[in-house]
């Protein structure tokens, strides 16, 4: 009996990149840059114990979060092996106030949070990379329906990068033994309905009517509440296993929390891929159609299963 070799992440991109007549490599270039980044996050992750690495740093973001030491040193990993690569225009992050643009050029702009969840790092609670690719055009900002690629890396039990292209969307677990990431999750496809939700239901009483009122339509149906707080992790297990995430504006919060180019599109674009739905207003139902006037924009955010995304809209009517 004979095994079949797996296939690793560099060769899946190159074979899908040979049916695009016009590519010229730099994608997987790209993505392979964004794999040996990522690698390295891990690597320093499983340390996070045992060196000066966890805690914070005493300072906070350009949106006002508590900046931890492996946020700081994830953001700089991300622009020393972007930023002199070439192939990036511009690199725009969670982490700084400004677009940081590339003196060697590139045709590409990347949008990153470079450690999702890191508040979760000194509990061993599973975090995350966000990233979302664009092609450089005069405008930085563009709808996240202009996206070629968006993906994750999570970092928990296994590390697994997931990402799509605009042709479904795939995961690849790291091996840690070969040092490459593994085709492990082929074609996902999110359930088109679950029946679990998950929202920080601690900020209850700050919410919209039509909120709460869908969290009472949730209880009454048995829904089970699942929320672990890096926005990476729950919406991994809401791709696998179907549900709804939910992050709405609340008294607090009169747009949201989650950033609409960093967060909410890249996320936005995976599960479409995977044939599930995003929500964020009445008046912009569709996040993908958006168009971003700052980086740190910030937008509600519904998102899941198909059926489930659809049922919170009708409490929304």
């Amino acid at each position: 009996m004979t095994s079949q070799r797996a296939i690793t992440l560099i060769e899946f991109v190159l074979k899908e990149e040979k049916k695009a007549p016009q590519a010229r490599g730099k994608f997987t270039l790209l993505l392979t840059h964004i794999e040996n980044t990522a690698k390295i996050i891990a690597a320093h992750l499983k340390k996070a114990g045992l060196v000066d690495i966890i805690g914070k740093t005493g300072h906070r973001n350009a949106t006002g979060d508590e900046v931890r030491k492996l946020d700081e040193f994830s953001n700089q990993l991300f622009k020393d092996n972007l930023l002199e690569s070439g192939l990036v225009h511009a690199l725009v992050s969670e982490e700084e106030e400004k677009i940081i643009y590339s003196k060697k050029g590139g045709d590409y702009v990347l949008f990153f949070d470079p450690l999702d969840g890191s508040s979760n790092i000194d509990v061993d609670v599973n975090v995350g990379t966000i990233f979302s690719i664009y092609k450089k055009t005069e405008n930085i900002f563009q709808p996240g329906v202009n996206q070629v690629a968006a993906g994750y890396i999570l970092y928990g039990t296994s590390v697994m990068f997931v990402y799509s292209a605009g042709q479904g969307v795939n995961g690849f677990t790291l091996d840690p033994s070969m040092g490459n990431f593994l085709l492990s999750h082929p074609n996902i496809r999110i359930p088109k309905k679950g029946n679990i939700y998950s929202i920080n239901e601690a900020y209850l009483n700050k919410y919209s009517p039509v909120v709460k009122k869908y969290l009472e339509y949730t209880k009454k149906n048995n829904y089970k509440l699942r929320y672990i707080g890096s926005m990476v992790a729950d919406l991994h297990r809401t791709l696998l296993k179907g549900g709804i995430f939910l992050y709405p504006k609340d008294k607090q919060h009169s747009q949201g929390k989650l950033r609409l180019t960093i967060e909410v599109n890249p996320f936005a674009f995976l599960v479409k891929q995977a044939g599930g739905k995003s929500y964020s207003t009445k008046d912009n139902p569709n996040p993908l159609l958006i168009k971003p006037t700052n980086i740190h924009q910030r937008t509600p955010i519904v998102i899941g299963s198909r059926q489930e995304v659809n049922n919170f809209i009708k409490f929304d009517q």
